[in-house]
């Protein structure tokens, strides 16, 4: 993520904004932080070291522990490609659930609601793409950039995670050695995570509303103006539409594994 101060590669939402100090990171505050400070705070009241601390909340900045490590951009590098970096990821999730089920997030004002039919007290992360896990040693390490957390569930969390990390869409949308391999991979995610058999079931059903979840995100964000968010969903709308129609054609197939 850099040795040096200045603007952290990455995002998209606040892309350009978020600012490295020294062992520090300057974000952007938005309606949510009151929220995910909460968040953060109980995070770190339980010793969960996979997530920024909260050092100071100003009325237009947050103010973060920086997190050594690499976060796994565009385009993904080979060390972020593989099963034991997918594996790793999965089990860092597992204990971010563990310890956030003992949050009470209720009566809190969060950026976004997921789907009515995930929507339970556990407070997920909602946005695990590869640029908000840092990894050491290609070991995944820490969850950063919370600002999409809020009431869900694990099946939903997996699920959104699957999408982005399998990645679960049509082969003609994979370039890497990740191509040919949803499945395995996906089986992977669900021995990684010891997920019963009824909770396999939930992340197979919420597949579909997950990638239609992150790809409203893009588009709502390209509609307003967002340029980030306008660049993203020129090169991928026609990818979101062909994965929709992939997990419909699979989704037997997922639910069977």
């Amino acid at each position: 993520m850099g040795d040096e101060d200045g603007p952290l590669c990455g995002g998209t939402a606040n892309r350009g904004r978020v600012i490295r100090i020294g062992d520090t990171v300057h974000r952007p505050r938005g309606p949510q932080s009151a929220a995910v400070h909460q968040l953060l705070n109980h995070l770190t009241a339980t010793g969960f070291t996979g997530a920024p601390k909260l050092l100071e909340s100003r009325p237009d900045t947050e103010v973060l522990t920086f997190i050594p490590g690499l976060a796994a951009y565009e385009p993904m590098p080979a060390w972020a490609l593989t099963d034991t970096a997918l594996a790793s990821f999965i089990s860092l999730v597992h204990d971010y659930h563990r310890c956030v089920e003992t949050f009470d997030g209720a009566g809190l004002h969060w950026q976004r609601s997921v789907p009515d039919r995930w929507r339970g007290q556990l407070i997920s992360h909602n946005d695990l793409n590869p640029a908000n896990v840092v990894f050491r040693d290609q070991a995944a390490v820490a969850l950063i950039d919370f600002d999409l957390a809020g009431p869900g569930s694990r099946a939903w969390e997996l699920a959104v995670a699957a999408c982005f990390w399998i990645p679960l869409c049509d082969d003609r949308d994979i370039d890497d050695s990740r191509r040919g391999r949803a499945f395995p991979r996906y089986q992977l995610l669900l021995d990684a995570y010891e997920a019963s058999r009824p909770l396999q079931q939930e992340i197979a059903e919420a597949l579909i509303d997950a990638n239609i979840w992150i790809s409203t995100i893009i588009e709502s964000g390209a509609r307003h103006g967002h340029p980030a968010f306008g660049a993203i969903w020129a090169a991928c709308a026609q990818r979101y539409q062909r994965a929709h129609r992939w997990l419909l054609t699979h989704h037997s197939r997922l639910s069977a594994l």
